[in-house]
């Protein structure tokens, strides 16, 4: 169902600033809406990021919500010749709360003379009303043409791989200095209890401070090997909440738990590997 795309184009360092008429259109578009847009940065490099996604739509049927995935992804399979007239008859259910639109390429079929592709959200939300949540799954130069809003958060991915690690920075690197995002999540798939999670996450959280300015607000461990219908984690839980900007019950008690930039999910040493020392000078 949800497929990886192919490498992205090399990063750049020109700083641009959001249109104004692409940020008000959004904020007039999720202002006082219950349909929440969640962009998610697909990577190549991560080979279990379907099994990952699934596990965070779970998360949201968990806590009663309608799931709309839109799959832009390079490798995505394309969309049905109906979407040029009927984009809500293209979109497939695939559970009681979960449906699924391939969607390759249609995002730049909504670009403005500007540059712009936010109607493509407006698209979204008329054709699927019944969505509560919107996960819309494109690399960084893709979103970028889509959302230039400051209160959206991209979700990255990673796995514990060197190139996977990488590509999740080089994705915040674009998408801070093209579309001026500042904060992300992170789901990296890894059994959560090993100790090299933890350090990737905060080398990654260190590299966005030091090099972007940018902040990793909140990660977790997703286990791809995790049947389907298991318990899911509470950091994976937490990481969903926060994309919605949805407080769990009794948060105020848990405030100084939660408000934590990373959450480890292993003890060990917090010292980064030789092999991520130089993850933002190389970029």
């Amino acid at each position: 169902m949800m497929r990886k795309i192919a490498a992205m184009d090399s990063m750049s360092s020109t700083p641009r600033e959001p249109r104004p008429d692409q940020a008000d259109g959004l904020r007039r578009l999720f202002s006082g809406s219950r349909v929440r847009f969640v962009p998610v940065v697909s990577n190549p490099h991560v080979r279990s990021s379907g099994a990952v996604l699934e596990q965070l739509c779970a998360a949201y049927s968990e806590m009663g919500l309608n799931t709309l995935f839109v799959d832009a992804a390079e490798a995505a399979p394309a969309p049905s010749e109906l979407a040029h007239v009927d984009l809500g008859a293209c979109i497939e259910p695939l559970s009681g709360s979960v449906s699924y639109l391939a969607a390759r390429g249609l995002p730049m079929r909504y670009t403005n003379a500007r540059g712009s592709a936010a109607q493509f959200l407006q698209a979204l939300a008329q054709c699927a009303p019944h969505a509560e949540v919107v996960l819309l799954h494109a690399s960084a130069p893709e979103l970028a043409r889509v959302v230039a809003l400051r209160e959206t958060r991209p979700l990255l991915l990673a796995d514990i791989e060197n190139d996977s690690v990488t590509h999740a920075y080089a994705a915040m690197k674009w998408l801070s200095q093209r579309a001026g995002l500042m904060v992300y999540s992170l789901l990296l798939a890894a059994h959560p209890q090993l100790r090299l999670a933890t350090r990737i996450a905060q080398q990654l959280t260190s590299c966005a401070d030091s090099f972007l300015g940018a902040v990793l607000r909140d990660w977790a461990c997703v286990d791809p090997r995790t049947p389907a219908g298991a318990p899911l984690t509470p950091e994976l839980r937490h990481v969903a909440r926060e994309l919605l900007g949805v407080a769990p019950p009794g948060a105020a008690l848990a405030a100084s738990q939660d408000s934590a930039p990373l959450r480890p999910t292993s003890r060990g040493s917090a010292a980064s590997p030789p092999s991520y020392q130089l993850l933002a000078g190389a970029l």
